[in-house]
């Protein structure tokens, strides 16, 4: 068995593969068998009579059980064939969680996991009759749409132990009795729905289908403890005192879940971010509780003003509201004090090996490791007076991680000035000591976080229970990656020194301030991250996908406008009034009963260059001699008279007359146009990268530098919008018709407007 020596308290992972072993000196027993000890007892058990479906149950609960006092107790039950199924094993391990510290009560455990229970065909059938006649109503009407899970979930919860698989054989059996065979109607797809943020609910018909935000985020989520439940999560280390320790910790919070946001206060936030913001908030709101925005800010190196800020207006943003705002630099008197505690326990020592000799994962040890405890006190005081220079001494803490990183650093020196605490600190935690407690202090349920830092699960435990203080749970999923794109705060820095973008919003990049500026609404991403969702995968997108859930957005947001790109004259020679005209313009075309406004109608209008043609091809609708068009809700259709060219041969303007729509026979087609228009400049924006995957050598062997796209933005000085929009601030969207969805950028100024193209009407096919 493990004993009480070395370097890790039975949480993290040696370099020869195997478990750590426990440290020593004060503080809880850590100690855990190493997963080779519970492999070797579970075999024992069966000696060479093992059939596969036992053989799996065995692997699994060695696998999953952590506890060498109960692994031996539930391997014989599976070994006596009185456990059989993988749903008996999970109820099993959930007992045996729910009781780490406690005599096990054998009839009472037996009762749990359906030890002896055997369900009948005919019992199945009578239940799936039962279910299917509670619901016999909604089946009928919406037959082979209505959630089938639902009828099994039920038939479940009647049934526990029965075998999965047999009832839904008896669903199927039964639903096709009552509704016969699926007809074409049952085969066409449901309406598509999308959720909506400002409401907290879904639009669309769904019927039964119908999902909260929590089972659209959470994914993984549904394995997830309930609070005060820690100790029942797979590898959770309890320690003699972790039952008091969560009392407490349920007498503080009530049960109530906690999330939180901690994003270092050192750059912009990403499209990435979104997903980690939706899913923490939205956790929390799901289930009634809260969620921090805590700003990780231990490297004062390179923290800003204008991060803290951003981050803070981009969470608001998405429409989320922070149960508190909090900074890891409220918490340095506590986390100092914390550090002489662990020097005193034993499991921290001041270490002078420089940071190119600890790096990497298989470093040689420190041979300050075993110095004695009032050494590394007095050493760690001096460290916090400044007598080291940086670089000179960290303090290390005495465990493996499980991608072989030991002794990870706890603090570090750095004579830098913090941005809240001034010169009061020239040490500073790092994040692998600092974040795990500052959860501990905030009480946090569920520490969610991005799947590299599953190697840090193991010191997250050790530190809290080394400490002796409420441990969090630690849950890792997939990160939200783009394609086209780079979003290391680094490369993107590098992308603003030369000048390849503006700023960290420069509208090609995928920050959130970006996404904002270019017109991406706050729903469109949140929908984005839902319809991703969250699983332990990491997920890797295409643009486009993004750019359909802004399009389903704003195609109910965005009033419609009408402006011209490459403006064209036109005048009407036969102009059917002394004095402008007042058209009438729907907001939304589709439902008019939310607005118009009004454009004026002259003799002088412009239309798009591209509408016009002296040569007819063979599929061209739009203007051309001899080929009239309607001017889109102007009522009235035009036909060429006369072409007018410059010097060079170029169409300069187009002398036309027109006629009542209503009375001439219907055009071909309606073109969009503009009279008495503002001035405005245009910018239309494509990929910044020509390439999937930018950062990838063998794409592109040059670097993301050498694979910028030259026509990822084009600017237009001398379009023109209709007057409508002339009380527009930035931010505020528009359709513009036939063109796509733009935004008004900050830099307008007056009546001089500037427009971000936001998404085109339709996806560019060649972006698919």
């Amino acid at each position: 068995t493990a004993t009480p020596q070395g370097p890790v308290a039975g949480t993290g992972q040696g370099r020869d593969g195997r478990r750590g072993r426990g440290s020593a000196g004060p503080g809880p027993a850590l100690t855990l068998p190493p997963p080779r000890w519970r492999r070797r007892q579970a075999r024992g058990a069966l000696g060479s009579g093992l059939d596969k479906a036992t053989g799996t149950l065995l692997y699994n609960a060695a696998a999953r059980l952590r506890d060498p006092k109960h692994l031996g107790f539930l391997v014989g039950y599976i070994a006596r064939r009185q456990i059989l199924t993988d749903l008996q094993l999970g109820a099993a391990l959930e007992y045996l969680r729910s009781h780490p510290l406690e005599p096990l009560d054998t009839g009472d455990f037996e009762r749990a996991c359906g030890v002896g229970v055997c369900v009948t065909p005919e019992q199945i059938e009578e239940a799936v009759e039962a279910v299917i006649g509670e619901h016999r109503a909604e089946l009928l009407a919406q037959r082979y749409h209505f959630n089938m899970g639902l009828l099994m979930g039920e038939a479940r919860s009647w049934l526990r132990w029965a075998d999965g698989k047999t009832i839904k054989n008896e669903v199927d059996l039964q639903v096709l009795h009552l509704l016969g065979p699926k007809t074409e109607a049952d085969l066409e797809k449901k309406p598509k729905v999308m959720w909506r943020h400002e409401t907290g609910n879904w639009d669309g018909e769904v019927g039964t289908e119908t999902r909260s935000l929590l089972e659209q985020l959470r994914g993984e989520a549904l394995k997830f403890h309930k609070p005060g439940e820690n100790y029942k999560t797979e590898g959770y280390v309890v320690t003699p005192n972790t039952m008091a320790l969560l009392k407490q910790h349920l007498a503080i919070t009530g049960g109530q879940v906690r999330t939180r946001f901690p994003p270092e206060p050192n750059g912009i936030l990403h499209i990435g971010h979104a997903k980690a913001i939706n899913f923490n908030f939205g956790y929390a709101k799901a289930n009634g509780g809260v969620c921090f925005l805590r700003y990780d800010d231990t490297n004062p190196e390179k923290e800003e003003e204008k991060y803290f800020t951003a981050i803070r207006e981009m969470v608001e943003w998405l429409g989320y509201q922070p149960y508190a705002v909090t900074h890891a630099s409220d918490y340095f008197d506590q986390l100092y004090t914390w550090a002489l505690e662990l020097i005193r326990r034993g499991q921290a020592y001041v270490c002078h090996q420089k940071v190119e000799e600890i790096k990497g994962h298989n470093p040689p040890p420190s041979p300050w490791r075993d110095r004695p405890v009032e050494e590394s006190l007095l050493l760690f005081e001096d460290m916090r007076k400044g007598k080291f220079g940086e670089g000179e001494a960290t303090l290390r803490m005495k465990l493996m991680m499980e991608d072989g990183k030991m002794d990870p650093v706890a603090y570090r020196v750095k004579f830098t000035p913090h941005h809240r605490t001034g010169d009061k600190w020239c040490i500073y935690p790092t994040y692998d000591y600092t974040h795990c407690l500052c959860d501990s202090i905030e009480h946090i349920t569920h520490s969610l976080c991005t799947k590299e830092f599953q190697a840090r699960r193991s010191s997250y435990f050790w530190l809290c229970n080394a400490l002796d203080v409420y441990c969090p749970v630690q849950w890792e999923y997939g990160r939200l990656n783009l394609l086209y794109t780079v979003v290391s705060k680094r490369k993107i820095i590098r992308l603003v020194e030369t000048g390849a973008v503006r700023d960290w919003d420069d509208p090609r990049l995928f920050t959130l301030t970006a996404l904002r500026r270019r017109g991406f609404p706050p729903e469109a991403i949140n929908n984005f991250c839902a319809r991703v969702g969250v699983t332990v995968a990491q997920a890797t997108m295409e643009p486009h996908l993004l750019e359909a859930c802004v399009r389903e957005v704003l195609n109910e947001q965005a009033p419609r406008a009408m402006a011209v790109l490459e403006p064209l004259k036109v005048t009407i020679t036969n102009f059917p009034a002394p004095k402008a005209l007042e058209v009438l313009v729907p907001n939304f075309p589709a439902d008019e009963s939310r607005g118009f406004h009004k454009v004026p109608f002259k003799p002088t209008v412009y239309i798009e260059e591209t509408d016009f043609r002296e040569e007819v091809d063979k599929g061209y609708k739009r203007l051309a001699p001899g080929q009239p068009v309607g001017l889109r809700h102007a009522g009235y259709v035009i036909a060429v008279q006369n072409v007018i060219k410059d010097a060079s041969g170029r169409v300069i303007e187009l002398e036309v007359t027109c006629t009542k729509s209503d009375v001439s026979e219907k055009p071909k087609a309606f073109i969009h146009w503009v009279s008495e228009p503002l001035a405005c400049e245009v910018r239309l924006y494509e990929r910044l990268f020509l390439h999937k995957n930018p950062e990838d050598p063998s794409e592109v062997p040059g670097g993301f530098l050498s694979d910028l796209n030259p026509d990822s933005l084009r600017v237009v000085h001398n379009a023109m919008v209709d007057s409508s929009v002339l009380s527009a601030r930035p931010f505020d969207k528009f359709q513009f018709e036939r063109l796509g969805y733009f935004s008004v950028d900050p830099d307008s100024e007056g009546e001089r407007m500037v427009f971000n193209r936001t998404v085109t009407l339709k996806e560019d096919p060649g972006k698919a």
